[in-house]
């Protein structure tokens, strides 16, 4: 009985769909104010859908300055084992670096690659166009939701927050099976980790050792968030309304940054943009930061208003229409299917 309370409480770890059911009324509703099913593909017309899902990678950072993101190459499924190993020596990439797909996201196939032969069996299993990228060394992870009305110059960051991968600490007693059965949130994704780790699982890790689960910083992977709100400031937002300007008609969605520091960051240096996303991000700075299920429902209720009135505007005012019905179905469902399809092979890979 308690186990079973626990999870009935324990919102922040209910699956996607069950967290936003009780919000879909609000969504159909601005379908119905809208008029269209796809409304929010206004609100950020430089990216496919909006955003919302399925947008290449590529299109992203082709809209950014390149010293903003870490040297990155694409790779495309069935090339030559040689012609591949020839481009990644060829782009100056150093091992180890990353590896993700193109139309992707949650952390899905998303893997450090430390060596040739790990590279050869991704590419081998992954039918999908994949990015290679040079693995950045700054200590801290950052997100940064930002949002701007078209008619403004100078936008707001709503939720800000340290992210930190799933990960054990070694104390030199225990083995890496014990130390993730011991720990609140690897315990229960042993289904996951084991596969992925089962070179190291009877491994007795060292004191001190911090040994990573994931590298992958989100929150359905396991990682932990820590609030940052305090940090919002002027100098913050300048950087960030200076980035989105530079990307051009990017008005609402979420950064992922590897940074040396927030003192940093807000100076503009020492940081590196992972990716961005659209109108699909989620708001995630509710999870591990002390919200009330209600206060994360006003949360997301809060930036889908936002999100509505930047669509609504830029298609009243700037001509952006939303994608029609047909074509936003057929690409949602194409997109689904990949993702499916990616959930599989992410399986096979440790």
């Amino acid at each position: 009985m308690n186990t079973l309370l626990k999870k009935i409480t324990n919102w922040e770890a209910w699956p996607f769909k069950l967290l936003y059911a009780p919000l879909v009324p609000f969504w159909l509703l601005y379908m119905l104010r809208s008029g269209a099913v796809w409304f929010f593909t206004s609100s950020n017309p430089k990216i496919t859908f909006g955003g919302m899902e399925g947008e290449p990678k590529k299109e992203m950072y082709d809209l950014l300055p390149e010293h903003l993101y870490p040297k990155t190459i694409y790779v495309e499924p069935g090339i030559p084992e040689t012609t591949l190993l020839d481009l990644v020596r060829e782009s100056g990439i150093d091992y180890p670096f990353v590896v993700k797909p193109n139309n992707g996201g949650q952390g899905i196939l998303f893997r450090k690659i430390d060596q040739p032969n790990q590279l050869l069996h991704y590419h081998r299993l992954v039918p999908y166009t994949y990015i290679v990228q040079a693995m950045i060394k700054y200590p801290m992870e950052v997100s940064v939701f930002y949002i701007r009305h078209p008619n403004k110059t100078k936008g707001v960051i709503t939720g800000f927050l340290h992210k930190v991968p799933l990960h054990v600490i070694g104390n030199g007693k225990n083995t890496l099976a014990e130390l993730i059965a011991k720990h609140p949130k690897a315990a229960k994704r042993l289904n996951e980790l084991k596969p992925k780790h089962e070179g190291n699982w009877e491994k007795i890790i060292p004191v001190g050792d911090k040994y990573p689960l994931s590298f992958a910083a989100n929150h359905n992977r396991g990682a932990r968030f820590y609030d940052l709100k305090k940090y919002i400031d002027d100098d913050l937002l300048r950087v960030f309304d200076g980035i989105s300007q530079q990307v051009d008609d990017f008005f609402y969605g979420r950064y992922d940054i590897l940074c040396n520091s927030v003192a940093d960051l807000k100076q503009g240096k020492n940081f590196q943009i992972i990716e961005f996303n659209g109108c699909g991000a989620e708001p995630n700075h509710f999870y591990d930061t002390g919200y009330s299920l209600p206060g994360a429902y006003r949360e997301i209720l809060k930036h889908w208003k936002a999100l509505f009135d930047i669509a609504k505007y830029n298609r009243k005012f700037r001509h952006v229409e939303p994608w029609d019905y047909k074509k936003g179905s057929a690409f949602l469902k194409a997109a689904n299917r990949r993702t499916a399809k990616m959930k599989e092979i992410d399986k096979q890979i440790p």
